[in-house]
């Protein structure tokens, strides 16, 4: 999952010509650590509901790498 997950980021990141992450912790945030602005997040919620089949943004806002593993964990 984790992996998985690393990917979906360094592909948003690459669209965004912006250097790979090499490895994500559960407190990073999406907006801080990551600079994921709100269209990095709508795309970051369709390519995980594409591979996880998950809507990770359905009851609400996600901020941190722990709160999409906590959703994902949920719902596997």
């Amino acid at each position: 999952m984790q992996e998985k997950l690393l990917a979906i980021i360094n592909s948003i990141k690459k669209n965004k010509f912006e250097e790979p992450v090499l490895e994500i912790t559960p407190e990073q945030t999406l907006r801080e650590n990551l600079n994921f602005d709100s269209f990095d997040l709508a795309e970051l919620t369709v390519k995980i509901e594409e591979e996880f089949g998950i809507d990770i943004f359905e009851d609400g806002i996600v901020n941190t790498i722990n709160e999409i593993y906590t959703k994902l964990q949920c719902f596997s």
